[in-house]
């Protein structure tokens, strides 16, 4: 690994050794000798730029209308061709827009704190299908785990008993969401996918469909993948730790961490209710559902007065019995 730090030939902005797109102005950046999983990018045209949200995404050649996915908005500005961060791999829709249509409403109705019209007075104003872009990862483990447990042995004098241990795993397909328009939250709330199904870049027709550009550069994407494989590294030692845990800690090392990019398929949906617009979101291949509702505050009152109503009653009960 070089210790030279790289400049932007355009903007002359410091470039970290991930940094495949200057992070101050866009530009391509030079290809380094010592770079490590190189990372494909093609030429892009008929880009966009959502000045609502901020979403780089390429449009579908044969729209008439722009309108951004993401945020409704038309202020949809063309940008030059430019090569960008492309896919290794894409996965196709498998939901139609009818069958993602009957989710939006079966889920609308869901949810005791929702508007009880909801699923009824709702309009849909807009549904795209749009392949968002994730960060593939993969990487092995070795974890060394501190735990208490309840089970303590024949003899022992406290009610927890500390244990210790090593574990070694291997995982792989854990995604990062590299969008620039949907929240960490949304992407992993529509995981997870079935990869086996991903096909080359190639095969797959994208110039008749929305695609949203990688925003989150791989140096960005790595801390949170770190993050999760600690979480399933922690998930798996629990199940070494016998009866009740408490104070698990691990520490975990991390050995040939290593990532690709997908696009996958979503179903993006804007619906209208009264006046306020949400965005609900659907895997495009399993139907996984994800997305914004509004919260019905007649009956958040209700359920509040309720429970003063009891606290109230409770306490007449309570001071009743101290006079007896």
């Amino acid at each position: 690994m070089s210790d030279i730090l790289e400049k932007c030939v355009v903007c002359r902005a410091l470039l970290d050794e991930e940094d495949l797109f200057c992070p101050n102005c866009g530009t391509e950046a030079p290809q380094r000798a010592d770079a490590q999983q190189p990372l494909p990018v093609h030429l892009l045209t008929h880009n966009f730029l959502c000045q609502g949200c901020g979403a780089s995404m390429s449009y579908d050649a044969s729209a008439r209308t722009l309108r951004c996915p993401f945020c409704g908005s038309e202020r949809m500005d063309q940008q030059q061709d430019a090569r960008v961060l492309s896919a290794d791999q894409v996965v196709p829709f498998a939901v139609d827009h009818a069958a993602a249509t009957s989710l939006l409403r079966k889920w609308l109705g869901k949810g005791f704190w929702r508007p009880g019209d909801l699923a009824a007075s709702s309009v849909v104003t807009k549904m795209t299908p749009v392949f968002v872009p994730y960060w593939v990862f993969q990487a092995r483990t070795w974890t060394y785990w501190t735990a208490d447990t309840s089970a303590t042995p024949a003899g022992a004098r406290g009610d927890w008993f500390p244990l210790f241990g090593e574990h070694r795993g291997r995982y792989a397909g854990l995604l990062i969401g590299a969008s620039g328009a949907l929240t960490p939250a949304e992407t992993d709330g529509l995981c997870p996918f079935d990869l086996s199904a991903a096909q080359p870049y190639e095969s797959v027709d994208t110039d008749n469909i929305v695609v949203e550009q990688f925003r989150v550069q791989r140096k960005y994407a790595r801390p949170s993948a770190h993050q999760a494989l600690e979480d399933l590294e922690r998930t798996a030692c629990q199940a070494y730790v016998p009866g009740r845990c408490r104070n698990l800690k691990v520490n975990a090392k991390l050995e040939g961490l290593s990532s690709a990019t997908i696009l996958l398929p979503v179903w993006i949906m804007a619906y209208r209710y009264q006046n306020q617009v949400y965005r609900f979101l659907v895997n495009g291949q399993t139907g996984r559902a994800t997305g914004q509702a509004p919260v019905s505050w007649k009956k958040v009152f209700a359920a509040i007065a309720v429970v003063v109503l009891l606290a109230f009653v409770l306490f007449l009960i309570l001071l009743g019995m101290a006079a007896v």
